[in-house]
């Protein structure tokens, strides 16, 4: 009996004496960081138009759009959606303006510019986020429709961008390159490429009749090396027939921001609406459509 007794006792001692080290080493161990996203640049239309934005989030992408802007308040509007197209044949993004509800991220300040955009920023993978040195190539495809309309005021479709810093003190107002649509003087629509160098006013680096590109689709390769010894290029494509409506050859210039954390691409609509939107009137609701998203470090 005593015998049994010493061998319960001792056996408690060594669970008890097992389960104490467990949880002191547990304890002791660092918590291990947390991996990067896992993502490969990519940002391609599934067909699940309701999980747009898990899917733009889970590729390393965010968005900025109206959905609860003004009237969207009290009923709710998904700007960014997945429609099926007929000249792909396949799935495509859908970003959904309106002149006179949408604003700019909800901010009751601002009443002359709406956005619907995604972009790249501080919180996606470092794979999708240029640094000085770093080249990278952005590819896209995208579709204006028949009829857009233009002012003499921007309506940006593309953009890259500096990331400010946790002071909040980096030159990151004004983009780096800009694609853009303008009305000219005489009334014609352009599509433009616009250049922000540090300290000087923004150029026009090239430009092209917008008629080519409404209703159809095209495709872009953007090649940038940021620095301030840099270089930009850009080609688009109708992709119908491979016509090439602009091509940009390489330029040597600043692609860099002072103080920044990194440069970034945007795409969406972001456009003027005029003060106290009084320009909404020259506008309409529109859907562009845009597919095919890639970002590659070279």
């Amino acid at each position: 009996m005593k015998t049994g007794i010493l061998f319960l006792a001792l056996f408690a001692f060594i669970a008890c004496s097992n389960s104490s080290s467990e949880v002191i080493d547990d304890k002791e161990q660092p918590k291990p960081e947390q991996p990067e996203q896992q993502v490969d640049g990519s940002l391609i239309a599934d067909g699940n138009s309701a999980k747009t934005y898990d899917l733009i989030k889970r590729s390393g992408y965010n968005h900025e759009a109206p959905d609860s802007s003004r009237e969207h308040k009290t009923e709710h509007f998904q700007h960014i959606q997945q429609v099926r197209d007929n000249q792909l044949n396949k799935y495509v993004f859908a970003f959904f303006i309106h002149a006179a509800i949408d604003d700019d991220r909800g901010l009751p300040n601002i009443t002359d510019r709406q956005r619907n955009e995604i972009k790249t920023d501080n919180k996606s993978p470092q794979s999708l986020v240029g640094q000085q040195g770093e080249t990278m190539v952005f590819h896209w495809k995208f579709c204006l429709p028949a009829g857009f309309r233009t002012t003499t005021k921007f309506s940006h479709l593309h953009q890259l961008k500096g990331i400010d810093n946790a002071s909040g003190t980096a030159d990151v107002s004004s983009p780096l390159i800009t694609l853009t649509a303008y009305s000219n003087s005489k009334g014609g629509q352009q599509l433009r490429v616009r250049y922000d160098k540090r300290g000087e006013s923004t150029t026009t680096i090239a430009s092209t009749d917008l008629a080519d590109f409404l209703g159809n689709w095209v495709e872009v390769e953007e090649k940038a090396r940021f620095g301030e010894d840099g270089s930009y290029e850009v080609t688009i494509t109708r992709v119908k027939d491979g016509k090439v409506l602009l091509k940009l050859d390489p330029q040597k210039m600043d692609m860099w921001r002072t103080d920044c954390t990194g440069l970034r691409p945007k795409w969406g609509i972001y456009r003027y609406l005029g003060e106290n939107r009084s320009w909404q009137d020259q506008l309409r609701d529109e859907e562009i459509r845009f597919a095919d998203f890639s970002i590659k470090k070279l």
